[in-house]
């Protein structure tokens, strides 16, 4: 007695069920580590967020500096805005500062620290729904006094310009992205720090520019996709036992 031969479709549909359940059980699974990274992060960028500031580091140490480690980290320093020309960086909204809701731009300025090195800073939104380059030139104006400042903020790294974002308008200095290192080529800056200062202190006078303490709220979908993963792999499961059913019936 010889046994039966399944059907060349049957073997072919059984391992193409396989294929997929471990495919999908597999981005599950991939779902639910990104998750357990994600959590890593987020209690790290709220300890950084939450704690006192401290010095800048001196420039000696500024290119072992890295996203990973110090993104985020509250630093305070003494720093004098320089009298070249700023940078408008257009804005929608903010990700990490809930009182900014755009359109707008972000006041980029070139700070002289005691030591001569520059760092580039963040000095604040402005409120401009036409990015009207005399708005901020009026709101820089104002922070230009060749005194010194003692500033605190937050390190932050530069984002390159994608395939899709807008070209620089250079008549407007005006940016898509957050790249103080392109600003400093194109607008005479000489060298800068490798990141730039996102300012929390001190608010001018007018409040405009407007810099402010920084909220970082990362999105969180992972165990939804993980769910909806293992899911499909249930469904093509119970798909292929229904179809397996019907071919003996």
């Amino acid at each position: 007695m010889t046994g039966r031969v399944l059907p060349r479709s049957s073997v072919g549909f059984g391992a193409f069920t396989l294929a997929m359940v471990a495919l999908f059980v597999g981005l599950g699974v991939w779902q639910l580590q990104r998750r357990v990274e994600k959590h890593a992060l987020i209690a790290a960028l709220d300890e950084r967020l939450a704690a006192e500031p401290v010095p800048l580091p001196p420039p000696s140490q500024w290119s072992t500096l890295t996203p990973g480690h110090d993104e985020f980290r509250r630093v305070t320093f003494i720093g004098t805005y320089e009298s070249r020309l700023d940078a408008m960086v257009y804005s929608s909204g903010s990700a990490v500062r809930p009182d900014i809701s755009g359109p707008g731009t972000w006041a980029y300025i070139p700070a002289r620290l005691p030591s001569s090195e520059t760092v580039a800073v963040n000095a604040g939104f402005v409120p401009n729904t036409m990015q009207d380059r005399g708005l901020q030139d009026r709101a820089v104006a104002q922070l230009i006094t060749d005194k010194p400042v003692t500033m605190t903020g937050y390190i932050r790294f530069p984002v390159a310009a994608g395939t899709l974002t807008p070209d620089v308008e250079h008549a407007k200095r005006l940016w898509f992205t957050r790249d103080h290192i392109a600003m400093a080529q194109a607008l005479g800056w000489g060298e800068v720090a490798p990141f730039y200062i996102d300012l929390e202190t001190p608010v001018p006078q007018s409040g405009v520019p407007k810099p402010g303490p920084l909220s970082v709220h990362l999105k969180d979908d992972h165990m939804q996709y993980a769910i909806t993963w293992f899911g499909l792999a249930i469904a093509v499961v119970i798909a292929f036992a229904g179809w397996a059913r019907g071919r003996r019936a």
